[in-house]
Protein backbone atom coordinates (compact mmCIF):
# COMPACT_ATOMS: atom_id res chain seq x y z
CA UNK A 1 0.00 0.00 0.00
CA UNK A 2 1.42 3.19 -1.00
CA UNK A 3 1.11 6.20 1.18
CA UNK A 4 0.65 10.02 -0.47
CA UNK A 5 3.88 11.79 0.30
CA UNK A 6 3.81 15.35 0.68
CA UNK A 7 7.41 17.07 -0.03
CA UNK A 8 8.20 19.93 1.84
CA UNK A 9 5.42 19.95 4.39
CA UNK A 10 7.99 20.07 7.34
CA UNK A 11 9.97 23.26 5.79
CA UNK A 12 6.48 25.05 4.91
CA UNK A 13 5.16 23.78 8.10
CA UNK A 14 7.91 25.00 10.21
CA UNK A 15 7.87 28.19 8.90
CA UNK A 16 3.79 28.62 9.78
CA UNK A 17 4.69 27.34 13.22
CA UNK A 18 7.62 29.84 14.19
CA UNK A 19 5.40 32.83 12.62
CA UNK A 20 2.57 31.68 15.01
CA UNK A 21 4.92 31.06 17.98
CA UNK A 22 4.71 33.79 20.19
CA UNK A 23 6.16 34.11 23.37
CA UNK A 24 8.46 31.95 25.45
CA UNK A 25 8.21 29.44 27.57
CA UNK A 26 10.30 26.99 29.06
CA UNK A 27 9.52 23.69 29.76
CA UNK A 28 10.97 22.63 32.80
CA UNK A 29 12.43 19.04 32.61
CA UNK A 30 13.12 18.99 29.17
CA UNK A 31 17.00 19.68 27.50
CA UNK A 32 16.79 22.98 26.27
CA UNK A 33 13.13 24.06 26.91
CA UNK A 34 10.84 24.27 24.04
CA UNK A 35 9.43 27.55 22.07
CA UNK A 36 5.85 27.23 23.18
CA UNK A 37 3.44 29.45 24.79
CA UNK A 38 1.39 29.21 27.79
CA UNK A 39 -2.05 29.12 25.40
CA UNK A 40 -0.17 26.53 22.89
CA UNK A 41 0.58 24.55 25.54
CA UNK A 42 -2.90 24.51 26.80
CA UNK A 43 -3.82 23.51 23.84
CA UNK A 44 -1.67 20.42 24.02
CA UNK A 45 -3.23 19.28 26.96
CA UNK A 46 -7.04 19.74 25.71
CA UNK A 47 -6.16 18.19 22.43
CA UNK A 48 -5.23 15.09 24.86
CA UNK A 49 -8.53 15.22 26.53
CA UNK A 50 -10.13 14.67 22.99
CA UNK A 51 -8.04 12.42 21.41
CA UNK A 52 -6.34 8.90 22.59
CA UNK A 53 -2.66 8.85 22.15
CA UNK A 54 -0.19 6.08 21.98
CA UNK A 55 3.06 5.27 22.95
CA UNK A 56 4.09 2.65 20.61
CA UNK A 57 7.23 1.34 22.58
CA UNK A 58 7.93 2.07 25.63
CA UNK A 59 9.01 0.30 29.15
CA UNK A 60 7.50 2.08 32.14
CA UNK A 61 9.29 2.21 35.62
CA UNK A 62 11.62 -0.95 34.36
CA UNK A 63 8.93 -3.74 35.14
CA UNK A 64 11.11 -6.08 32.75
CA UNK A 65 13.61 -5.99 36.18
CA UNK A 66 10.81 -7.06 38.42
CA UNK A 67 11.80 -10.34 40.03
CA UNK A 68 15.05 -10.34 38.65
CA UNK A 69 17.31 -12.86 41.16
CA UNK A 70 21.24 -12.16 41.51
CA UNK A 71 21.09 -9.45 39.05
CA UNK A 72 24.17 -8.53 37.10
CA UNK A 73 25.72 -5.39 38.44
CA UNK A 74 24.71 -3.66 34.98
CA UNK A 75 20.84 -4.29 35.76
CA UNK A 76 21.94 -3.08 39.43
CA UNK A 77 23.04 0.28 37.98
CA UNK A 78 19.08 0.69 36.65
CA UNK A 79 17.58 1.07 40.42
CA UNK A 80 14.88 -0.85 41.16
CA UNK A 81 11.37 -0.78 39.19
CA UNK A 82 9.38 1.39 39.75
CA UNK A 83 6.00 0.29 37.70
CA UNK A 84 2.96 1.44 39.57
CA UNK A 85 4.59 4.62 40.20
CA UNK A 86 5.39 5.11 36.35
CA UNK A 87 2.10 4.19 34.77
CA UNK A 88 0.51 6.83 37.68
CA UNK A 89 2.63 9.02 36.13
CA UNK A 90 0.84 8.29 32.54
CA UNK A 91 -2.18 8.05 33.72
CA UNK A 92 -1.11 11.47 35.16
CA UNK A 93 0.00 12.86 31.69
CA UNK A 94 -2.97 11.62 29.88
CA UNK A 95 -1.20 8.80 27.85
CA UNK A 96 -4.39 6.89 26.60
CA UNK A 97 -2.22 3.32 26.19
CA UNK A 98 1.55 1.83 26.04
CA UNK A 99 3.21 -0.67 24.61
CA UNK A 100 4.33 -2.26 27.66
CA UNK A 101 7.63 -3.67 26.03
CA UNK A 102 9.02 -6.94 27.80
CA UNK A 103 13.21 -7.43 26.86
CA UNK A 104 13.44 -10.81 26.01
CA UNK A 105 17.29 -11.02 25.65
CA UNK A 106 17.35 -8.95 29.23
CA UNK A 107 19.82 -11.21 30.91
CA UNK A 108 22.84 -11.56 28.15
CA UNK A 109 23.05 -7.71 27.67
CA UNK A 110 25.68 -5.74 28.83
CA UNK A 111 27.16 -2.37 27.91
CA UNK A 112 31.23 -1.07 26.89
CA UNK A 113 31.72 2.62 25.41
CA UNK A 114 33.41 0.43 23.00
CA UNK A 115 30.29 -1.58 21.32
CA UNK A 116 27.56 0.22 23.59
CA UNK A 117 24.35 -2.40 24.89
CA UNK A 118 25.56 -5.86 23.22
CA UNK A 119 24.53 -9.54 24.25
CA UNK A 120 27.82 -11.12 25.90
CA UNK A 121 26.69 -15.25 25.69
CA UNK A 122 23.38 -16.96 24.42
CA UNK A 123 20.71 -18.49 26.40
CA UNK A 124 20.69 -21.20 28.50
CA UNK A 125 18.22 -24.58 27.99
CA UNK A 126 15.12 -23.04 29.25
CA UNK A 127 16.24 -19.55 29.85
CA UNK A 128 14.00 -17.60 27.58
CA UNK A 129 11.13 -19.01 27.77
CA UNK A 130 11.36 -18.30 31.37
CA UNK A 131 11.97 -15.32 31.44
CA UNK A 132 9.00 -14.22 29.23
CA UNK A 133 6.81 -16.06 31.18
CA UNK A 134 8.44 -13.90 34.45
CA UNK A 135 7.75 -10.69 32.66
CA UNK A 136 4.16 -11.49 31.46
CA UNK A 137 3.57 -12.25 35.00
CA UNK A 138 5.27 -8.79 36.08
CA UNK A 139 2.31 -7.06 33.46
CA UNK A 140 -0.54 -9.39 34.37
CA UNK A 141 0.13 -8.30 37.76
CA UNK A 142 0.27 -4.02 37.19
CA UNK A 143 -3.30 -5.00 35.39
CA UNK A 144 -4.54 -6.47 38.29
CA UNK A 145 -3.63 -3.80 40.82
CA UNK A 146 -5.26 -1.35 38.48
CA UNK A 147 -2.73 0.65 38.27
CA UNK A 148 -3.12 -0.13 34.21
CA UNK A 149 -5.93 -1.59 32.60
CA UNK A 150 -6.22 -4.47 29.64
CA UNK A 151 -5.08 -2.92 26.28
CA UNK A 152 -5.54 -5.81 24.54
CA UNK A 153 -8.18 -4.13 21.78
CA UNK A 154 -8.70 -0.95 20.43
CA UNK A 155 -11.89 -0.86 22.52
CA UNK A 156 -9.97 -1.12 25.45
CA UNK A 157 -7.64 1.79 24.89
CA UNK A 158 -10.59 3.63 23.64
CA UNK A 159 -12.56 2.75 27.09
CA UNK A 160 -9.25 3.68 28.90
CA UNK A 161 -9.35 7.01 27.13
CA UNK A 162 -12.69 7.60 27.88
CA UNK A 163 -12.01 6.62 31.72
CA UNK A 164 -8.76 8.28 32.38
CA UNK A 165 -7.25 5.31 32.77
CA UNK A 166 -3.84 3.97 30.80
CA UNK A 167 -4.07 1.16 28.62
CA UNK A 168 -1.08 -1.56 28.94
CA UNK A 169 -0.55 -3.21 25.15
CA UNK A 170 1.56 -6.13 26.00
CA UNK A 171 4.55 -6.13 23.85
CA UNK A 172 7.93 -7.78 24.21
CA UNK A 173 11.62 -6.81 22.51
CA UNK A 174 12.98 -9.81 21.02
CA UNK A 175 11.44 -12.89 19.77
CA UNK A 176 14.58 -14.72 21.15
CA UNK A 177 11.61 -16.87 23.40
CA UNK A 178 9.70 -18.15 20.34
CA UNK A 179 13.23 -19.99 19.81
CA UNK A 180 11.64 -22.77 16.95
CA UNK A 181 8.28 -23.17 18.64
CA UNK A 182 5.70 -21.69 16.32
CA UNK A 183 3.19 -22.83 18.95
CA UNK A 184 4.81 -19.76 21.14
CA UNK A 185 3.38 -17.36 19.19
CA UNK A 186 -0.12 -18.21 19.46
CA UNK A 187 0.52 -18.88 23.31
CA UNK A 188 1.98 -15.21 23.45
CA UNK A 189 -1.32 -13.78 21.44
CA UNK A 190 -3.57 -15.80 24.32
CA UNK A 191 -1.33 -13.73 27.02
CA UNK A 192 -2.50 -10.82 25.70
CA UNK A 193 0.87 -9.47 23.44
CA UNK A 194 -0.13 -8.09 20.51
CA UNK A 195 3.62 -6.70 19.39
CA UNK A 196 6.59 -8.53 19.18
CA UNK A 197 9.79 -6.97 17.94
CA UNK A 198 11.10 -9.72 16.52
CA UNK A 199 14.86 -8.88 16.87
CA UNK A 200 17.01 -6.99 19.38
CA UNK A 201 20.60 -6.80 20.84
CA UNK A 202 20.73 -10.64 21.19
CA UNK A 203 21.50 -11.73 17.09
CA UNK A 204 18.53 -14.66 17.27
CA UNK A 205 17.23 -17.04 14.83
CA UNK A 206 15.32 -14.79 13.16
CA UNK A 207 17.34 -12.13 11.19
CA UNK A 208 20.21 -10.03 11.25
CA UNK A 209 20.70 -6.44 13.73
CA UNK A 210 21.66 -3.20 12.98
CA UNK A 211 24.40 -2.95 15.62
CA UNK A 212 26.34 -6.47 14.88
CA UNK A 213 28.10 -7.71 11.90
CA UNK A 214 25.06 -9.74 9.76
CA UNK A 215 24.79 -13.50 10.19
CA UNK A 216 21.96 -14.41 8.39
CA UNK A 217 21.91 -12.31 5.40
CA UNK A 218 18.07 -11.00 6.36
CA UNK A 219 15.30 -12.93 8.06
CA UNK A 220 15.81 -16.31 8.19
CA UNK A 221 13.82 -19.60 7.04
CA UNK A 222 12.42 -19.55 10.46
CA UNK A 223 12.05 -15.68 10.71
CA UNK A 224 9.44 -16.08 7.93
CA UNK A 225 7.58 -18.52 9.48
CA UNK A 226 7.47 -16.21 12.68
CA UNK A 227 6.71 -13.20 10.66
CA UNK A 228 3.27 -15.82 9.04
CA UNK A 229 1.97 -16.97 12.29
CA UNK A 230 2.29 -13.69 13.91
CA UNK A 231 0.02 -12.16 11.06
CA UNK A 232 -2.29 -15.63 11.63
CA UNK A 233 -3.09 -14.71 15.04
CA UNK A 234 -2.81 -11.13 15.11
CA UNK A 235 0.10 -9.88 16.58
CA UNK A 236 2.53 -6.63 15.34
CA UNK A 237 5.57 -7.70 13.55
CA UNK A 238 7.86 -4.65 14.86
CA UNK A 239 11.12 -4.51 12.75
CA UNK A 240 13.07 -1.97 15.04
CA UNK A 241 16.32 -2.80 15.28
CA UNK A 242 16.18 -5.18 12.40
CA UNK A 243 18.51 -4.66 9.34
CA UNK A 244 17.47 -3.14 6.14
CA UNK A 245 17.52 -6.11 4.58
CA UNK A 246 15.18 -7.73 7.21
CA UNK A 247 12.91 -5.24 6.98
CA UNK A 248 12.52 -5.56 3.16
CA UNK A 249 12.04 -9.64 3.55
CA UNK A 250 9.80 -9.07 6.64
CA UNK A 251 7.85 -6.48 3.79
CA UNK A 252 8.15 -9.21 1.35
CA UNK A 253 6.25 -12.10 3.52
CA UNK A 254 3.85 -9.54 5.79
CA UNK A 255 0.30 -9.71 4.65
CA UNK A 256 -0.61 -6.89 7.50
CA UNK A 257 1.13 -3.82 7.99
CA UNK A 258 4.40 -3.44 9.74
CA UNK A 259 5.48 -1.80 12.69
CA UNK A 260 9.29 0.26 13.57
CA UNK A 261 8.49 1.25 16.96
CA UNK A 262 11.37 3.31 17.64
CA UNK A 263 13.76 5.06 15.26
CA UNK A 264 14.33 8.12 13.39
CA UNK A 265 15.60 8.92 9.94
CA UNK A 266 18.73 10.65 9.99
CA UNK A 267 18.80 14.61 8.79
CA UNK A 268 21.02 15.65 6.58
CA UNK A 269 24.60 16.21 7.21
CA UNK A 270 24.24 14.23 10.90
CA UNK A 271 26.52 11.58 12.11
CA UNK A 272 25.66 8.30 11.03
CA UNK A 273 24.05 5.65 13.76
CA UNK A 274 22.99 2.48 13.13
CA UNK A 275 20.05 2.45 14.90
CA UNK A 276 19.24 5.48 12.56
CA UNK A 277 16.92 4.43 9.49
CA UNK A 278 16.91 5.86 5.71
CA UNK A 279 14.11 7.55 4.28
CA UNK A 280 13.84 4.39 2.09
CA UNK A 281 14.05 2.03 4.62
CA UNK A 282 11.22 4.09 6.73
CA UNK A 283 9.39 3.85 3.15
CA UNK A 284 9.51 0.08 3.57
CA UNK A 285 7.13 0.17 6.44
CA UNK A 286 4.91 2.69 5.52
CA UNK A 287 4.55 1.09 2.06
CA UNK A 288 3.00 -2.52 3.94
CA UNK A 289 1.06 0.17 5.29
CA UNK A 290 2.60 0.18 8.27
CA UNK A 291 3.97 3.07 11.06
CA UNK A 292 7.35 4.25 11.97
CA UNK A 293 7.50 5.58 15.75
CA UNK A 294 9.80 8.66 16.30
CA UNK A 295 12.01 8.15 19.80
CA UNK A 296 13.25 10.81 21.75
CA UNK A 297 16.83 8.95 22.13
CA UNK A 298 20.03 10.83 22.37
CA UNK A 299 21.28 9.87 18.77
CA UNK A 300 21.69 13.28 16.68
CA UNK A 301 19.38 15.16 19.52
CA UNK A 302 20.17 17.00 22.51
CA UNK A 303 16.78 18.91 22.80
CA UNK A 304 13.22 18.20 22.96
CA UNK A 305 12.63 20.62 20.24
CA UNK A 306 15.43 18.38 17.87
CA UNK A 307 12.59 15.10 18.64
CA UNK A 308 9.71 17.70 17.06
CA UNK A 309 12.52 17.97 14.29
CA UNK A 310 12.32 14.22 13.79
CA UNK A 311 9.11 13.68 14.14
CA UNK A 312 8.42 16.44 11.37
CA UNK A 313 11.12 14.97 9.28
CA UNK A 314 9.34 11.09 9.39
CA UNK A 315 6.33 12.61 7.74
CA UNK A 316 8.28 14.20 5.19
CA UNK A 317 9.39 10.80 4.47
CA UNK A 318 6.90 8.36 4.70
CA UNK A 319 3.60 10.54 5.33
CA UNK A 320 1.30 11.82 8.46
CA UNK A 321 -0.92 8.31 8.08
CA UNK A 322 2.61 6.49 8.87
CA UNK A 323 3.93 8.32 11.76
CA UNK A 324 3.94 6.96 15.69
CA UNK A 325 5.31 8.10 19.21
CA UNK A 326 7.95 5.54 20.75
CA UNK A 327 9.33 6.85 23.61
CA UNK A 328 11.40 3.73 25.11
CA UNK A 329 10.68 5.27 28.46
CA UNK A 330 12.28 3.94 30.53
CA UNK A 331 15.25 2.52 29.06
CA UNK A 332 16.21 5.37 26.29
CA UNK A 333 19.60 6.39 25.48
CA UNK A 334 19.96 9.58 26.57
CA UNK A 335 16.50 10.60 26.20
CA UNK A 336 15.77 13.97 25.35
CA UNK A 337 11.98 13.19 26.73
CA UNK A 338 11.67 12.06 30.26
CA UNK A 339 8.14 12.43 31.96
CA UNK A 340 4.75 11.44 31.08
CA UNK A 341 3.40 14.36 33.02
CA UNK A 342 4.73 15.70 30.34
CA UNK A 343 3.03 14.25 27.26
CA UNK A 344 1.03 17.55 26.40
CA UNK A 345 3.93 19.22 25.46
CA UNK A 346 4.69 16.44 22.40
CA UNK A 347 0.85 17.44 20.82
CA UNK A 348 1.25 20.72 21.80
CA UNK A 349 4.22 21.36 19.34
CA UNK A 350 3.33 19.80 16.71
CA UNK A 351 -0.06 21.83 16.21
CA UNK A 352 2.32 25.08 17.14
CA UNK A 353 4.70 23.59 13.78
CA UNK A 354 1.57 24.08 11.48
CA UNK A 355 0.00 20.03 12.05
CA UNK A 356 -3.79 20.00 11.67
CA UNK A 357 -5.55 18.71 14.68
CA UNK A 358 -6.67 15.55 12.98
CA UNK A 359 -2.70 15.00 11.42
CA UNK A 360 -1.56 15.40 14.95
CA UNK A 361 -4.15 13.01 16.04
CA UNK A 362 -2.66 10.48 13.95
CA UNK A 363 0.76 10.62 14.97
CA UNK A 364 -0.33 10.38 18.43
CA UNK A 365 -2.60 7.64 18.61
CA UNK A 366 -4.51 7.12 15.42
CA UNK A 367 -2.38 5.67 13.16
CA UNK A 368 -1.12 2.85 16.05
CA UNK A 369 -5.13 2.19 16.80
CA UNK A 370 -5.14 1.78 12.49
CA UNK A 371 -2.16 -0.55 12.88
CA UNK A 372 -4.06 -2.89 15.79
CA UNK A 373 -6.80 -3.01 13.96
CA UNK A 374 -5.09 -4.42 10.69
CA UNK A 375 -3.67 -7.45 12.50
CA UNK A 376 -6.59 -9.40 12.78
CA UNK A 377 -10.72 -9.52 11.80
CA UNK A 378 -12.46 -6.99 13.10
CA UNK A 379 -14.52 -9.27 15.49
CA UNK A 380 -11.51 -10.32 17.42
CA UNK A 381 -10.10 -7.01 17.20
CA UNK A 382 -13.26 -5.86 19.21
CA UNK A 383 -13.17 -8.69 21.96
Amino acid sequence: MKSERREGWTRRRTLQGLAAAGALFPANGLAGGTTLSPEQIEAGKIFLRDHVSVDVHCHPGRFFLRGVTAPSPRLQAYGAPFEIEAAAAMREGQVSCGFFSGVADMSLLEFSPERGLHATRDFRPGEAWADYTRQIATLNALVASGAAVDGRSTRSIGQAHEQGAVAATFAIEGGDFIEDRLDRVAEAHADGVRSITIVHYHVNRIGDIQTEAEVHGGLTALGRDIVREMNRVGIIVDVAHATLAVTRDVAAVATRPVLLSHSNVAGKGAPPHPRLVSPDHARIVADTGGVVGSVPSGINQSRFEDWIESILRLVDAVGVDHVAIGTDMDANYRPVFTDYRQWHLIPAALLARGMSTAEAARVMGGNALRLMEAQAPAHRARQ
